[in-house]
This record gives structure tokens, C-alpha cells and sequence, in this order.
């Protein structure tokens, strides 16, 4: 190779830095010490440091700044090196190499200091981001539009705001980025009416013209503050200022709508726009799945494989939400392949996704794989764990995940939150462990200070409702510190049901009508409340009160998933175009069933009827339609799984106890309430539901 002038192999190594090779930086390395020896000058010698730091190759730019004689180094040189941990996260040892360039003499400069302030703020010091604020001030750079700006970041995320409103009041000048970061600080710190006026004043001055970062912040101020009218006029003053084809604004706007709900919005701006990135699929799937629309969330994402859109791990971990929301198990592992073929199943969210989408699909032992495999685990995954144990039944399972997550020995010990105690009161709710359920709901507020709320109380007051104490739950609403909820007194009413107390069902159900007038399932409960006890008087009157003031009984739905297509039944279905075939093996399994000791429970059949009739009427739920239909769609031993959209019925439960042992296989029926696994004659939970 002919000599190479000293900017030629600067050319090579920052070639290396603009594609981020190191294989090419290497050699571009390897050449200069070929061609110059090992003593480098200050010219080379801060390129090659440069070129290090910025592809996180720490160790080789130490080496290369430690061949470097000392009167050679210059603040150019400490800057590459300082700019380059901050760039990759290694903020510590880039206020550590600080430390050494002071040592050598060497006063920073406009480039170093921004990411100074930049590095106190990730490391959380704003003592140590005050220190560089007095330097700045010591050497005339404060005036500077970038340090004042990255001073004044530095103090929005530590927390003094007064100091970096005081700072932004005395800047000479503001540049769009300073702006930017005003409005996107406000936004982080729970302020978005302040973000909205700032952007107003920016658009006042007339000096600095608002660029897409701006709106997209202006946006997520109006997405957290729920203000759809600010947001719309933004939408219009983009369209009107021309920036309607940038991709960023588009992609802002598609999240605020969606944040808004109005996913119409979203939907028109997505079909709208010329070209798309993995963002723009990223947020139309985000927005399905936070709208509770998970069907259109696999659909949007099952269009971008087809548009080979590589799937990031924020995508995939939408996409696994949804599917978790569907019990939509098979969708939901094929997902889990796409994320292994993407090496992001170890991500922290995607790999709590993923324990969360095979508890809520009844998948146990997937869930608890899932959960084993993370390299790092959050609290997120602890409570999908737990939630998956307690929707199972296993109370047991759920109260000993939960001791070790809790472990004050472990360093690794995880406080609970919120959402911990509703799973755990779950499952002690579901086992029937009445005493350890009291003391944890008691250790909340006394041992982790967490305020209990409205599903607290619920957990508890079924708690007490299963376990006969009826009055005693009643007195317990009676004494709560915030006022009963729905859910609340569904859970007495509920209870008052099973054990028969329709005077205090009733105050139960005039307190849910009092909530929710126009909601059918309190109606219902309670006229099969009383048609239970034999009242069919009382039961007619909640039902004809219910026909006067139009409210109507939702439909009970069945559905199953067979070969990508999914199945839905009701009642006394006869539509499907195997019905003769699922008619046969209706009787067949009644047949074998009563050989085997089956009687049918008819004692919450909703009429009042001949037990022949109520015996047809509890015979053909919707239920047993979906499981007959499983068993001549699906290969032996394959596990059937049904969804309802309703609780399953005692008869119902029974009789799906006796058809597992008779067939040999398990069936998983997810309701609205919890999982029930049947197998050999039983179920996860132990007749308790």
C-alpha cells in the first residue's frame, strides 16, 4: 500500500465511525501504527480515541489515551473520550475521566460540558450538575446556547425546577432545542399544561420555528393530559404548515389519537400516510391492544411480517398483550418464535410478555418456563407469575412465589406493589386460605404502605363471602375507609347467592343499581338469587323490571379455536355445519356420563320448570356445545381449550369433571373470572370458584 498521509487515515478511521465497524476501524488502527510506528500524534491519536469511545470499545481508547504522551493530550482529546462514554451509557467513567482531565490541567470546553450536565442527570446528581453550572459560569460558557440548554435539561430531570426556570428566564437566547427541551421536561414531570403554554409562547416569539421533535412533544403533553382539542389543532396547523409527510409527526399523531381513544383517528392517519417504519406498525399495534381491540392488534402485526417489517421488542411485546387479552395461546406462541428468532425473547419486556401471555392463556407450565429463562426479572413478571397461579387455583403456588419474591435476605428481594396484593388476596380468595388473606391484606398499609383500593377490598369481601361469612363481609363493606364499588358488592351479592341470604342479596343489588342502573349481570345475579332459593315470584319482578326500563341480558358465548378459525356457541346452539355430528356426541357423553354416576344440577336453572325441562335447559350451554364440538375437531390427547364470556354454572363445572375422566383428555375452560383445568375427574380449583 503507498504512504498514506496522516488525513488519509484519519478519512479511514472516522469512515470506521460513520458505519460503526470496528473491524474497519481496526484496521484503519493497524495501518497508522504500520505506517507512523507507535508514536502517535495529537491529530491521529484523538481520531483513534474517538473512534473507540464511540463504538463502545472503552479498554482500546484507555490504551490508545495512555500511549499518548501527557503534554500531547488536549481538551479535544478528553472530549472524544468523554462524549463517547456518555454516548453509551457509561456515564460514571466519563465523570471519572473528568476527574483526570482536570488533573492534567486541562479546562473543558462548549463540547464537553453538555455532556457533563448530560452525565449528571442519568447518574441522578444534581449537586455534582451544579459544580459544572458554576465552571460554565467561571469560564464564560454558560452564554452558550447548547451548554445553557444541556444545563437547563440537566436541572428539569434532577428535580430543581426553580433552577432551571430561573436559567431559562436568564438565557440571551433560546434556540428550537432548548425549547424542546422545556416543553419535553414539562411533559415528563407531570406538567402538560405547562408544555401546552410553552409551545404557545415558542410560537409567539417568532424567532425559532417549531420542528417535528417539538410537536411530538406538544403531542405527548396532549396525550397525557387527555386534551384532544389542543392536540386536533396541532394536527391542523402540521397540515397546514407542510409538515403532514414527516414520519415522526405522523407516527405522534397516530399515539396521541390512540392515547385519546379515538382510534378512527389513529386508523385514518395511518392508512393515509406515504411510507411507513417500524414505529408507525409499532403504535398502530400499541393502540389496538391499549384499546382493547386485540384482534385488530394480531392483524395489524400479522400485516407487517407480510410486509417483512423486523419486529422490535416494543411490537412484540404489544402483539403478546394482545394475545394474552384473547387467550389467544397458539397466536400467542408463535409470536414467542418470532421473538427467539429475533434474539429479543430475553428482553426484559418481552420476556415479561411472554409470562403474562401464557398465565392468562391457562398455559402453566409455559408461563413458569417463560419466567425461569429471563436473565433479569422485574416486577412485572413477578406478578404475571403470580396472577397465572392464582387464575390456576394454586393458592399454594401463588403465596410461595410470593414469600420469595419478598425475601428480606435475598438481594435480589422485590417490593410488591399495587397489583401484587390483588393477585395474592386472589389466590388466597380462591384456595379458601381466609386467615393468611387477612394478614396480608392487613401488611399492606403496615408493612409496605400500600393504601388498599377498591380490588383489595373486593378479594377480601369474596374472601369471606366463600367462606360462609356473609354477614360478617357485609359488616366489613360497612366499616371500609373508601366507598364500596361494583365489584364490591357484586362479590356479597355473589356470595349471598351460594348461601342463600336474599335480604341481604337485596341490599347488595339496590346498592349495585344505585352504581350502574343500566347493568344487566346485577339484574341477573340477583333473579337467579331468588330463583335458587324456589322464589320465582321475586325472580319474575327483577326480570320484568329489567324488560320495563329496557335493560337486556348479555348473551352467554362458548368459543374454541380449531386450525387458525375460531368457533363461537351459544345456548342451545344449532347453527354450526357440524351440528349433527356435535348432536351425537352430545348424547354419547350424556350416556356414558349418567353410567358413570352424572346428575344433572338443575337447582340454578333460570325458570320455573319440569326438572325434564330444566335438565334440557342446563344440558345445552353453550359450553358443552364448544367442548363436543372440540372433541371430533381436534386429534386424541390434544388439550381442548374454551373460552366464556360469562362464569361457568355449577351443573356445567360437574359435568366437565366427569367428560375429562371419560375422554381422557384435559379441557382448559377460561370464564370471565379464572382458569378451570379439568383432568382425571377434578379440577385446579378444587370445587371453590
Amino acid at each position: 500500500m503507498p504512504f498514506l498521509r496522516p488525513k488519509s487515515l484519519a478519512s479511514l478511521v472516522e469512515s470506521a465511525v460513520s458505519t460503526r465497524s470496528i473491524l474497519l476501524g481496526r484496521a484503519a488502527h493497524a495501518q497508522i501504527i504500520k505506517t507512523l510506528g507507535l508514536g502517535l500524534d495529537a491529530f491521529l491519536s484523538n481520531h483513534l480515541i474517538n473512534m473507540y469511545s464511540k463504538l463502545d470499545r472503552p479498554i482500546s481508547a484507555h490504551l490508545v489515551l495512555f500511549h499518548t504522551p501527557v503534554h500531547v493530550r488536549s481538551v479535544v482529546t478528553w472530549t472524544s473520550l468523554i462524549s463517547g462514554h456518555v454516548q453509551n451509557g457509561h456515564f460514571a467513567a466519563s465523570l471519572y475521566h473528568f476527574l483526570n482531565m482536570r488533573s492534567d490541567s486541562i479546562h473543558p470546553n462548549d463540547f464537553t460540558l453538555p455532556c457533563l450536565f448530560k452525565a449528571s442527570a442519568a447518574v441522578c446528581s444534581p449537586l455534582l450538575g451544579q459544580q459544572f453550572h458554576a465552571l460554565a459560569i467561571i469560564l464564560g460558557l454558560i452564554n452558550d446556547e447548547f451548554v445553557a440548554c444541556s444545563a437547563f435539561d440537566m436541572y428539569s430531570k434532577t428535580g430543581l425546577l426553580t433552577h432551571a426556570s430561573k436559567l431559562f428566564d436568564e438565557m440571551p437566547y433560546r434556540n428550537i432545542a432548548t425549547w424542546n427541551a422545556c416543553i419535553s421536561n414539562a411533559v415528563l414531570n407531570g406538567r402538560p399544561l405547562e408544555a401546552i403554554s410553552m409551545f404557545i409562547e415558542l410560537l409567539k416569539g417568532n424567532l425559532e420555528a417549531p420542528n417535528s421533535i417539538t410537536f411530538c412533544a406538544f403531542l405527548n403533553a396532549c396525550s397525557d393530559g387527555k386534551l384532544l382539542v389542543q392536540g386536533q389543532q396541532l394536527h391542523g396547523y402540521v397540515i397546514k404548515g407542510g409538515y403532514e409527510a414527516d414520519i415522526s409527526v405522523l407516527n405522534g399523531l397516530i399515539d396521541f389519537y390512540g392515547k385519546c381513544r379515538e382510534v378512527k383517528f389513529s386508523e385514518q392517519v395511518f392508512d393515509n400516510m406515504r411510507e411507513y417504519n417500524v414505529v408507525s406498525w409499532c403504535s398502530m399495534v400499541a393502540i389496538y391492544e391499549q384499546n382493547d381491540m386485540g384482534e385488530k392488534a394480531c392483524e395489524v402485526f400479522l400485516k407487517s411480517r407480510r410486509e417483512v417489517v423486523v419486529p422490535s421488542d416494543f411490537m412484540v411485546s404489544s402483539v403478546l398483550s394482545a394475545c394474552a387479552a384473547l387467550a389467544a395461546l397458539e397466536m400467542g406462541r408463535a409470536v414467542h418464535g418470532l421473538a427467539v428468532k429475533a434474539c429479543i425473547e430475553e428482553n426484559i419486556f418481552v420476556g415479561s410478555a411472554l409470562v403474562d401471555v401464557y398465565g392468562k392463556c391457562g398455559s402453566i407450565k409455559d408461563c413458569e418456563r417463560a419466567f425461569h429463562e429471563m436473565p433479569r426479572r422485574n416486577l412485572i413478571c413477578w406478578n404475571a407469575l403470580i396472577g397465572g397461579y392464582a387464575h390456576q387455583g394454586h393458592a399454594d403456588m401463588a403465596l410461595k412465589l410470593f414469600k420469595e419474591m419478598t425475601n428480606c435476605g435475598d438481594s435480589q428481594a422485590v417490593v410488591p406493589n399495587y397489583v401484587t396484593f390483588v393477585s395474592v388476596l386472589t389466590a388466597c380468595s380462591r384456595g379458601g386460605m381466609l386467615k393468611m388473606g387477612m394478614y396480608l391484606f392487613d401488611s399492606m398499609r403496615g408493612k409496605y404502605g400500600i393504601e388498599p383500593g377498591a380490588e383489595h377490598y373486593a378479594c377480601v369481601v369474596d374472601m369471606l363471602g366463600r367462606a360462609g361469612l356473609v354477614e360478617r363481609a357485609y359488616e366489613f363493606i360497612r366499616n371500609m375507609t373508601i366507598r364500596p364499588t361494583a365489584s364490591v358488592w357484586g362479590a356479597l351479592l355473589g356470595a349471598c347467592k351460594v348461601y342463600g341470604k336474599p335480604e341481604l342479596g337485596k341490599i347488595a343489588a339496590e346498592n349495585l343499581f344505585e352504581l350502574d342502573p343500566h347493568d344487566s349481570g346485577s339484574h341477573v345475579l340477583l333473579s337467579n338469587m331468588f330463583a335458587a332459593a324456589g322464589q320465582w315470584e321475586e325472580a319474575n319482578v327483577v326480570r320484568k323490571e329489567m324488560k320495563d326500563v329496557g335493560i337486556k341480558k348479555g348473551a352467554g358465548y362458548s368459543w374454541i379455536s380449531v386450525k387458525n378459525s375460531v368457533h363461537v356457541f351459544q345456548a342451545k346452539d344449532t347453527s354450526h355445519h357440524r351440528n349433527s355430528e356435535i348432536q351425537t356426541m352430545l348424547i354419547e357423553l350424556k350416556t356414558k356420563m349418567k353410567a358413570a354416576g352424572y346428575v344433572p344440577d338443575t337447582s340454578f336453572a333460570l325458570y320455573d320448570l319440569e326438572d325434564e325441562e330444566k335438565e334440557s335447559e342446563v344440558w345445552y350451554h353453550s359450553e358443552k356445545i364448544a367442548l363436543a364440538f372440540g372433541l371430533i375437531a381436534l386429534p386424541p390427547r390434544v388439550p381442548i381449550r374454551i373460552t366464556k364470556n360469562i362464569r361457568v354454572c355449577v351443573d356445567c363445572h360437574s359435568a366437565l369433571k366427569f367428560i375429562s375422566g371419560i375422554v381422557g383428555r384435559e379441557i382448559v375452560v377460561r370464564d370471565n373470572n379464572r382458569f378451570h383445568c379439568f383432568k382425571d375427574n377434578r379440577c385446579s380449583c378444587g370445587d371453590y370458584w
